[in-house]
């Protein structure tokens, strides 16, 4: 997925600087670090979803902080987050 999103901002780069159009505003490095940025958030959104809800509510039921996080933020009756400061079994994962 890295490399895809990689390939694509190298081809926006060189069809924006290969136009034929020279009146047309060429294409800044910053619009493409942008695209790189969004890309890779994407990516790390997609890591999410190996998760579900599907009625855990429970730290003991939770394999990972990241899969407690998910569902303490996506799910609802969780019962993970006891002092509501946002960050769910401390306990267990040592947050």
């Amino acid at each position: 997925m890295k490399k895809l999103v990689f390939i694509f901002a190298m081809l926006a780069i060189i069809w924006k600087y290969t136009s034929k159009d020279e009146n047309q505003p060429r294409a800044n490095f910053p619009v493409v670090e942008n695209i790189i940025v969004n890309a890779s958030e994407r990516i790390q959104d997609n890591r999410h979803n190996n998760f579900k809800c599907d009625g855990r509510q429970y730290c003991s039921q939770m394999a990972s902080y990241e899969e407690a996080k998910f569902f303490n933020q996506n799910c609802p009756d969780t019962k993970m987050d006891g002092d509501r400061d946002g960050i769910p079994c401390e306990r267990q994962f040592g947050r």
